[in-house]
């Protein structure tokens, strides 16, 4: 990543670095997935060969062969991973953006917080309600304005989130990964080893809709408490910056829905 970097400063390929940046981290990230189905084959064949095992020594050689395909798949998936997170979080260092996967779920290693999508993280709520049990943890929501990412918002966004992990210390983060706040929010995620949960704004399927329809899903993960920065709180940008109408709306929802509902504000002097 720092190569890749370095090769296109100062050249016109800058102008396009985050692309090709995430492109890089996204290769990784696909290869994993790739590595993972093929241990997974091998995990399938593993039990078929265990089910079916006859006690003969072909029978044997096999089972060991398939199960050293497996156990290499899983070594081989982690060492991926621990490249894809390298590389994500040298390029948050360079860059201050957080990569974040766009298709899929992202299994944490020791750098970063697991990533989870949020249309799993409902289906296991629904699975869990009707099983008559409770999800893991409890989770908080944030919707931020795309404007608010100056060093103020930052810390108040950090020191929001802080005091809901201390509320909560299995908590889980959710958010629709927008740019601005919402990329602060996943940066103190990753950070605090945190669990993510993301909603998406899908704007291919639903146009100018997408934000909202994304509230929608983060409404129904049924959060513990609801944040929101529906504005910059840099007293420079005052007058500049309007209320940011997503984050609006879904504060609004979350309290005609009884959800506990928590407003950054500027520090108090």
């Amino acid at each position: 990543m720092t190569e890749l970097l370095d090769a296109i400063a100062d050249t016109a390929l800058e102008d396009v670095q985050t692309i090709l940046a995430e492109a890089l981290i996204g290769a990784f990230h696909s290869a994993a997935g790739r590595i993972e189905r093929d241990a997974d084959k091998a995990r399938d064949r593993m039990r078929l060969l265990d089910r079916d095992f006859d006690g003969s020594e072909a029978a044997d050689v096999e089972l060991q062969e398939a199960t050293a395909k497996a156990r290499s798949g899983d070594a081989a998936q982690q060492a991926v991973e621990m490249i894809r997170d390298a590389a994500s979080e040298t390029w948050t260092v360079a860059s201050g953006e957080v990569w974040t996967a766009w298709r899929g779920s992202r299994r944490g290693t020791f750098l970063s917080a697991a990533q989870i999508e949020a249309k799993l993280a409902i289906r296991a709520i629904r699975d869990a309600r009707s099983e008559s049990s409770q999800p893991g943890g409890p989770i908080v929501a944030f919707r931020g304005a795309p404007t608010a990412d100056s060093p103020e918002d930052a810390s108040r966004i950090f020191d929001a989130l802080n005091w809901a992990l201390r509320a909560w210390p299995d908590m889980a983060l959710a958010t629709t990964g927008a740019k601005g706040s919402e990329k602060l929010a996943i940066k103190w995620s990753r950070q605090k080893g945190v669990k993510l949960v993301l909603a998406r704004a899908d704007f291919d399927a639903h146009g100018k809709a997408a934000p909202f329809r994304a509230n929608d899903e983060l409404l129904a993960l049924e959060p513990t408490c609801c944040l929101t920065l529906v504005k910059s709180l840099d007293e420079s940008r005052a007058g500049q910056d309007r209320p940011f109408g997503p984050a609006l709306n879904f504060a609004q929802r979350a309290m005609e829905a009884g959800l506990r509902h928590q407003p950054i504000k500027v520090r108090a002097a």
